[in-house]
């Protein structure tokens, strides 16, 4: 039996309150909330939708919920759960953007910062190590990661074509013999067509209004992040670097440090970490003219982000089990994972760089820092950090406090 709407609310809207701490944490608590604790999915079905949200762009946790709200109550069971997964964290994050804008300046907020960047560098380090333990499984992943790295660090080639070549590469790979695969009843093509075009159309018209009102601005960022929901496999930490190089210094919206301020506060707060590009947006758009434009942006940004999501969700969940046994789509999405790795390498480094160093430039071989703008006191928190994280075992939002506080005592000094 079906759990009514009023249950899938107070369920999925205490997953959306409590989502801290990453994909992993969010799939835990899922798991508990859906599995363990009512009879919603089995074990079976639970891991299956997982390894299905894995195969699409997008933030899987979020995806998980809503392909669990489908599977209990249909489109708008779907719509129920995604949103409150997604709704709380976004709140959250207009209200720090509000304050960023409004105190980011003052000189001890600044200092507190300078604690939080360090913990994020801990924070992406720590992805690199679960991803490349969950992907480099042979000298074919190994020699993708280590290509990527090269193709994004020292080429500077963008993370989309990297991802293509990584799938492409994938899926040309010898396949193995398998088990011949039961027969599975798909639905009628006309009504996944249907679908495909309610969604898209949602997502296409607020493009299209600001592409009719030719506001030049808002066209970028509708434009730019509708195409980072197309590619955003992997996480949200293979993606940042492209986005990083892309609002900073192709557009120029944001600062390299105005986004590591952006990923420790979106680390703060509940949802998917991805919910960082509401930020970019929020910050984007107040930079480029006030309070007005900013909220525009921002829920400009959102959109363009998670109706996506719904999106694939929603044309590709009666697919599940047709999609899972196709061999050549899980050798491109493996492929893409290994590649993954060499990104997020890639981000790492550009990070700590910058935090570590205050001076950075690019050079023929990537980013080189001036030995000179050397700064103690960062390197020492990211040593903090890495303690408290993977020796103490402390929850993130405990750490960011500690470093921050600890910064802001030593700023003196």
């Amino acid at each position: 039996m079906s759990p009514s709407f009023a249950e899938m609310w107070r369920v999925f809207g205490r997953i959306g309150l409590l989502s801290f701490g990453g994909p992993a944490a969010q799939i835990a608590l899922m798991h508990k909330e859906l599995v363990d604790d009512r009879p919603w999915l089995t074990e079976k079905q639970f891991l299956g939708a997982l390894s299905f949200c894995m195969l699409l762009p997008g933030p899987e946790a979020m995806q998980l919920a809503t392909y669990t709200g489908w599977r209990l109550r249909g489109t708008l069971g779907g719509l129920l759960a995604g949103l409150l997964f997604v709704l709380p964290g976004a709140a959250v994050i207009l209200a720090l953007a509000v304050l960023y804008v409004n105190f980011g300046e003052i000189d001890l907020v600044q200092a507190g910062f300078v604690g939080v960047k360090a913990a994020v560098v801990v924070v992406v380090l720590q992805a690199l190590w679960k991803v490349s333990n969950k992907a480099l499984k042979g000298p074919f992943s190994w020699s993708l990661a280590a290509i990527a790295f090269v193709a994004i660090y020292v080429l500077q080639l963008p993370f989309p074509f990297i991802i293509a070549c990584a799938a492409l590469l994938g899926a040309l790979r010898k396949v193995a013999p398998r088990e011949p695969q039961p027969l599975i009843e798909l639905r009628p093509a006309s009504e996944t067509l249907r679908i495909i075009l309610i969604w898209a159309g949602l997502w296409a018209a607020p493009v299209l209004i600001v592409v009719a009102f030719d506001h030049r601005f808002l066209i970028d960022i509708a434009l730019f992040f509708s195409n980072l929901a197309v590619v955003t496999f992997g996480g949200a930490y293979a993606v940042l670097a492209y986005m990083t190089q892309t609002v900073t210094l192709e557009h120029g919206w944001i600062s390299t440090t105005q986004m590591i301020d952006a990923l420790g506060l979106a680390e703060t707060t509940p949802g998917p970490l991805i919910l960082v590009t509401e930020f970019v947006g929020l910050l984007a758009g107040y930079y480029q003219s006030g309070i007005m434009l900013m909220l525009a942006a921002g829920a400009l940004t959102l959109w363009c982000t998670f109706v996506p999501c719904f999106l694939w969700i929603f044309a590709a969940a009666p697919f599940v089990e047709w999609l899972l046994s196709r061999p050549r789509l899980n050798q491109a999405l493996n492929a893409i994972t290994a590649a993954v790795v060499g990104v997020i390498l890639n981000l790492s480094i550009w990070f700590g760089l910058h935090v570590v160093f205050s001076e950075v430039g690019n050079t023929n071989f990537g980013a080189a820092p001036a030995l000179s703008s050397f700064q103690w006191l960062p390197l020492a928190l990211i040593a903090l950090a890495a303690w408290l994280l993977m020796r103490r075992k402390l929850a993130l939002p405990w750490v960011l406090v500690i470093c921050a506080v600890c910064a802001v005592g030593l700023s003196g000094f």
